[in-house]
């Protein structure tokens, strides 16, 4: 079942990096307590992940925190060390919390996982965004295939 606006967010550990190296970080550890935008990408440096989504939230990051946002969190079914560098590259900095869900076990608890088998890239997230109040869904922004609309930056601020 997919995660609808209402619905408590499953639980579930996350790993980031750190300057100390990779962290696990429990979805109590993000969510409780907090307003946060939590957006998933198919996969780091990606076309459109790397143009347009990522540097999206980058950019609006002053916005949605003006809008009462605590965290802005980034999530893709990639490793660690992967989100880290990508990260890095798309200088997130503190603006975005970057999230991997390594296997794909997140992903799948939110019934948001898709299989990009056939084009040789495995099982992924999809793209959506997820705006979430202690640990509650608000809004749950799912695009559909290779749309990028309702999950960018822009809309989850207008809705906010």
């Amino acid at each position: 079942m997919t995660i609808k606006a209402g619905e408590r967010m499953p639980s579930g550990t996350l790993k980031t990096m750190t300057a100390e190296g990779p962290k696990d970080l429990s979805t109590d550890e993000i969510f409780k307590g907090k307003k946060v935008v939590l957006f998933s990408v198919p996969g780091a440096f990606t076309p459109t992940c790397s143009a347009k989504h990522l540097p999206g939230f980058v950019e609006q990051a002053a916005a949605l925190k003006a809008k009462g946002v605590d965290t802005i969190a980034c999530m893709a079914v990639n490793d660690v060390f992967v989100m880290g560098a990508w990260g890095k590259s798309a200088n997130a900095g503190e603006k975005v919390l970057m999230l991997a869900d390594g296997n794909g076990d997140y992903s799948r608890a939110l019934g948001l996982e898709m299989d990009l088998r056939a084009a040789g890239l495995g099982l992924r997230g999809q793209r959506f965004a997820l705006i979430v109040q202690d640990g509650i869904v608000k809004s749950a922004l799912i695009e559909a295939p290779k749309d990028f609309k309702v999950s960018s930056a822009e809309y989850v601020l207008s809705q906010l």
